[in-house]
């Protein structure tokens, strides 16, 4: 059983979120937070296993919340739930640790599947905003330290990086390469030295906005 912590202020999106996930057995609401600082407070107490997290909150945004858990070592595996005009919110979320995004209306296999994946350590993209957000990508604002070329990748990290960008664990890569998971592990702290980055979700922005990869769909 998956155990999940909801944060937005909006009572009814909260109360849908939470009835919706009822109706799966593999995910326990464990609790909730109706602004950043309630969210700052419970998350450490309760350690969820995911979190979904809302990004516009009066009082410390949702932004906020990730740049504080992400420093204090707190932040659990975290997904953002988005409307489709914050694409610079969005970015700047990932780029802050979360793991993913989603729609706020979202079905119920879609983010069960979503919880699932960050859960097991994997990223997530819903491909449809995905290419949208990413499109707009040069006209954003960049905060990466440096967007110079990196180290060059090998062929297996470049297409390990592929299947991360379609938000696939190192389980899943591991089963569609046919190598053992702990070799996936290794490539993958290679690629993420290699990008100077220091998360699988940033790894995959950066290669995006390099032009390293394109979008893999699951």
């Amino acid at each position: 059983m998956i155990r999940v912590f909801l944060v937005d202020d909006q009572t009814l999106v909260r109360q849908g979120v939470r009835s919706l996930l009822e109706l799966s057995d593999a995910v326990q609401v464990i609790g909730e937070a109706r602004d950043g600082d309630e969210a700052i407070a419970e998350i450490p107490r309760v350690k969820p296993d995911v979190v979904l997290l809302d990004l516009r909150m009066p009082g410390k945004s949702g932004l906020e919340v990730l740049e504080h858990l992400s420093r204090s070592g707190e932040l659990p595996p975290t997904i953002i739930l988005t409307t489709f005009d914050e694409d610079q919110l969005v970015l700047n979320g990932l780029r802050a640790g979360a793991r993913g995004f989603l729609l706020k209306d979202v079905s119920l296999e879609q983010l069960v599947s979503a919880i699932k994946t960050v859960a097991e350590g994997g990223s997530l993209v819903q491909p449809g905003l995905t290419d949208r957000l990413l499109r707009g990508v040069s006209h954003l604002e960049n905060k990466f330290a440096s967007l110079d070329e990196p180290d060059p990748l090998t062929e297996r990290e470049t297409e390990i990086l592929r299947l991360m960008s379609g938000g696939y664990s190192n389980k899943e890569i591991a089963r569609s390469l046919d190598v053992a998971e702990g070799t996936v592990k290794n490539h993958v702290s290679n690629i993420l030295s290699k990008l100077g980055v220091r998360d699988r979700t940033r790894a995959v922005l950066k290669a995006l906005e390099l032009g390293l990869v394109q979008g893999a769909k699951r």
